[in-house]
């Protein structure tokens, strides 16, 4: 009932205004006011404003937005036949002819105008200063928050702004000088006119030219500058996350981001805004000259601008909404690609080829459907431009012809005003064009923004960084979920204690699952328990700067990762160590004497993940790795797990040596490798179930000769 009262509302409205027109016209024919023109026109424009207002506050159709657009209908006409009379002119025609069918539409336009005008626009703003709530970001704060990112060259932009403000004005010396010729060529009476004319707009437009090419030239330079600056606080943001929000991103969503985002934030911060920027310049400069010619057309000209600003309000939002939509789509096949070239060999292995290009190409066509109904959007908004700007055309033809016959403007005039709108439209229709793609781009760059304001999610780093450190590690009550909650059904780790003592061999075993990595990646900070501590030398974990951690702790996991890079660099990752100290760390390793044998050397690239060695010379790269940093504390996470027989006997020795210099926690599937260390812990099910030496726990320990009688009989 309420939606059809709302249908209902501006009929009754319309029936209800065109019976007091009528009215008021029998009323002054009748019996003309004893009073001017100007002031019956005014009276009968403030009753039929009463009346009209007084059945929309009856209505359930009132609202402020029609209130203020029936004012408009009533009172606008009043007040151009009021301006028109204190500039001078006859006003008798207009005022008493205020009720005419002609007027009347004149009327309805207008406030069709104004009602779009002030539902998009002013009610926005009123809204937004009535609101006791904090409004949601709108594209204004967003693309403030974008140019933060200029701040630091505002002396360049200022010089920029200057020479498009030069450049703009100099463009408008055409069409002024294209009327005065035309003038001249319907007069006659200024011989030189046509010269002076032809010389002038050469040289300012060549002016002009010049100062356009330094201001892009510039503007271009100092982005690239810019753009360049963005995407490296967005990858240092992003490095900087905690353990736990890689987990939850995936690898293809990180890279789409950080690069497609970015490109596209940049492009809004030089092309778009460079754009806006030009044409709003000649947009200020067009709408002087106009007002010079011609201030009634410039009043027609402005009347249409509202409804032609309304085509981007409607068509930007959801622009926006679709430009989130396609990132996050490309966001999903990068990620498809990614896993299906980091994994090439098991896709191979399986011959499941197609099967990843069949994922690939539903990814794609998810894209695809997206991108059509954003080809879809901007087809409408582009047909929509054309006409609104056609429509303006040709209502400045007419009117400006009538002009002419009356001869309130010269022909020339009307030339230039003719050729100014036409800028005028251009510069119009531009700013509309590059209005979505600006809304467009900060939508892609959200993501980035909650890059930058994500903060970790891990305790404030520590200060202390000791020259003597003695690597005792102890476990004081340590309960471990990764998903947070502390739900037994969840967690890893269950009220663990136990104690690594410096410079000697300290071994984790177990069965899977039991919790053993897991303890190296608490040590490693990459993630905070639910209770419990962590102590280093008797100091909580969380005191000692991060850095200072990673130079006194160097672990070798079992899936050891290397760069596509040397080998060198690879070894030398994260430290500035000497030749001389990598090779000691390669001899540790066992690695040096295959490394000089390569073709290159040291200078070997490695490939992707290491794809030009075998799982062992991998492993002993990482080994090298992680002691060229002389640790002291090395943790060794079945680091061994692809070497031969000899070759692990052999480093493990030499990597067991290691314990006379620093702590070493031992972590590792085969009871052969543990029962060297000084000292064994049992883990099981995420509790110690015993701790000793070899002996010890044979004897006392059933779970742990369960797992070395498993061992004897598999080998």
């Amino acid at each position: 009932m309420q939606k059809l009262c709302h249908l209902l509302f501006p009929l009754l409205l319309l029936c209800v205004d065109v019976c007091v027109v009528r009215g008021l016209r029998l009323l002054q024919l009748s019996a003309p006011l004893p009073c001017s023109a100007l002031v019956a026109m005014w009276a009968g424009g403030l009753t039929r404003a009463s009346l009209l207002l007084l059945v929309s506050c009856a209505s359930c159709g009132g609202g402020l937005s029609w209130a203020s657009s029936l004012l408009v209908l009533c009172l606008h006409f009043p007040a151009y036949v009021g301006l028109l009379s204190g500039l001078g002119c006859s006003i008798e025609e207009d005022a008493w002819g205020w009720h005419s069918w002609e007027r009347l539409l004149q009327g309805y336009v207008v406030m069709a105008v104004a009602w779009v005008y002030w539902s998009q626009y002013a009610s926005s703003l009123w809204t937004s200063k009535c609101a006791t709530e904090k409004p949601k970001e709108d594209i204004v704060s967003s693309l403030r928050r974008l140019t933060g990112f200029m701040q630091p060259y505002l002396g360049r932009f200022i010089f920029v702004l200057i020479l498009v403000l030069l450049s703009a004005y100099g463009e408008m010396a055409v069409p002024l000088y294209t009327g005065r010729v035309t003038d001249w060529i319907t007069n006659q009476e200024s011989p030189d006119a046509f010269n002076e004319a032809i010389m002038t707009m050469g040289i300012l437009t060549a002016a002009s030219a010049l100062q356009e090419f330094i201001g892009d030239l510039l503007y271009t330079s100092t982005m690239l500058r810019i753009h360049t600056a963005v995407q490296g606080v967005v990858f240092q943001a992003v490095l900087k996350q905690d353990i736990a929000f890689f987990d939850a991103t995936t690898t293809g969503e990180l890279v789409s981001h950080i690069i497609t985002d970015t490109n596209n934030m940049s492009e809004a911060l030089s092309e778009k805004l460079s754009l806006v920027m030009w044409y709003t310049a000649r947009f200020a400069f067009l709408l002087y000259f106009m007002v010079t010619q011609s201030w009634k057309l410039t009043l027609l000209s402005c009347m249409g601008l509202p409804i032609v600003w309304v085509i981007p309000k409607f068509t930007g939002g959801f622009s926006q909404t679709l430009s989130v939509k396609v990132q996050e789509s490309l966001a999903k096949a990068n990620q498809v690609a990614t896993e299906s070239f980091s994994c090439i060999k098991t896709v191979k292995s399986f011959a499941n080829e197609d099967g990843e290009t069949e994922r690939y190409r539903r990814a794609m066509e998810d894209t695809y459907n997206l991108h059509k109904k954003e080809a879809a959007l901007y087809g409408v908004t582009t047909s929509a431009n054309i006409l609104s700007t056609l429509a303006m055309k040709v209502s400045i033809l007419y009117y400006g012809g009538m002009l002419v016959t009356r001869g309130t403007v010269s022909s020339g005039e009307l030339v230039s005003f003719v050729l100014y709108e036409l800028q005028f439209a251009s510069a119009v229709e531009a700013f509309m064009h590059s209005y979505p793609e600006v809304r467009k781009a900060v939508g892609a760059s959200e993501k980035i923004f909650e890059y930058l304001d994500r903060k970790p999610r891990v305790p404030p780093e520590g200060t202390l960084a000791p020259e003597n450190l003695k690597g005792h590690v102890e476990f004081r009550n340590v309960t471990f979920a990764y998903s947070g909650n502390s739900d037994d059904g969840s967690l890893i780790l269950k009220n663990v204690s136990l104690e690594i003592k410096p410079k000697r061999i300290t071994a984790l075993v177990g069965r899977n699952r039991s919790g053993k990595s897991t303890c190296v990646k608490l040590l490693e900070r990459f993630y905070q328990p639910q209770s419990g501590e962590i102590l280093l030398d008797g100091l909580p974990l969380q005191s000692y700067q991060d850095l200072y951690l990673r130079q006194q702790i160097s672990v070798v996991s079992q899936e050891c990762m290397l760069f596509p890079r040397p080998v060198w660099e690879n070894i030398k990752y994260g430290c500035d160590a000497s030749d001389e100290d990598m090779h000691r760390a390669a001899r540790l390793a066992g690695i040096h004497s295959f490394i000089t044998g390569l073709s290159k050397g040291y200078d070997t690239d490695a490939g992707e993940r290491g794809a030009q060695f075998s799982g062992g010379q991998i492993q002993r790269i990482a080994i090298a790795r992680a002691l060229i940093r002389r640790p002291k504390i090395l943790i060794l996470d079945n680091a061994t797990s692809d070497l031969d027989t000899e070759n692990e006997h052999q480093i493990l020795q030499t990597l067991l040596n290691q314990g006379s210099e620093c702590t070493v926690l031992l972590i590792s599937n085969k009871m052969s490798v543990a029962k060297k260390a000084d000292h064994i812990v049992v883990l099981h099910e995420g509790k110690v179930e015993a701790e000793g030496c070899h002996d010890e726990l044979l004897q006392g320990c059933g779970r742990y000769a369960e797992l070395v009688t498993k061992e004897a009989h598999c080998s």
